[in-house]
């Protein structure tokens, strides 16, 4: 039975790929985010007994993401699949009118978390001379559009270690790989215009966005191609959604 790592297991793409590759029957998971609770549900899950292990850090937080992941048994060390995916959008403003400690959030969360994360789960992988990274980027790390500057970057930074992971870690036989979503139903907007459930829910009306369980699947399919297939750089869109800022709707 393989392992997986994945950070932001607490909800949206996370939660979905963690219950995708635990119902296989294949991969034992790893389960980290800040929500205790919601990390206890995965653990005392019977369904589950003996296939997850729980990891409750911020992964801005350097040492806390070392102590975690160093408190890991023998046994859970083995891990096949990276999946850095917790991260986070604060606010939607004109570069001049920014709140700084949403630019810090946006960049610890999104850059540092995946920093500190591969950081400290890549030597597993380079011992055993195997693994598979997928990062979690965005449609806005390729594109740039209005009052995004900061969130863009981020995303556009995560594009850029993506591919500098991959020619590093090319000799150590580790895909390495990212997924940009375009607009994606999840607690992301919420997230972005803090609690805002009216806000959060018209970015998406009038049109068909994807869901956390369209990443999953497609995360599924990523990790499953044959050894010598390296799906390396996937961005995927609604079918209503043709760039960043263009979008069909009803």
């Amino acid at each position: 039975m393989k392992l997986a790592f994945i950070t932001g297991a607490t909800s949206g793409i996370g939660a979905a790929t963690t219950q995708l590759l635990l119902d296989s029957g294949l991969y034992k998971v790893i389960v980290c985010g800040r929500r205790a609770n919601r990390l206890k549900a995965w653990t005392e899950n019977e369904a589950y007994a003996g296939k997850v292990y729980a990891l409750c850090f911020d992964v801005r937080n350097e040492l806390e993401v070392k102590t975690a992941i160093d408190s890991l048994p023998e046994n859970w060390r083995n891990i096949d699949f990276l999946l850095n995916n917790a991260g986070n959008a604060h606010g939607l403003s004109a570069f001049q009118d920014g709140d700084t400690a949403d630019w810090d959030a946006m960049m610890d969360g999104n850059v540092k978390g995946l920093l500190y994360v591969s950081k400290y789960i890549v030597p597993f992988m380079i011992a055993r001379k195997q693994g598979h990274i997928i990062n979690i980027s965005s449609i806005a790390g390729k594109e740039t559009y209005a009052n995004g500057a900061v969130y863009c970057a981020s995303k556009a930074a995560v594009e850029a270690i993506t591919k500098g992971m991959r020619i590093d870690l090319l000799p150590h036989n580790i895909k390495v790989g990212s997924i940009a979503p375009g607009m994606l139903n999840t607690e992301f907007s919420l997230v972005r215009f803090k609690g805002d459930s009216e806000k959060a829910e018209s970015v998406y009306k009038g049109m068909d966005p994807l869901v956390a369980d369209d990443i999953a699947e497609l995360i599924w399919f990523m990790i499953t191609r044959k050894s010598h297939i390296n799906l390396a750089d996937v961005l995927i869109l609604p079918t209503a959604q043709a760039a960043a800022t263009i979008v069909k709707r009803d």
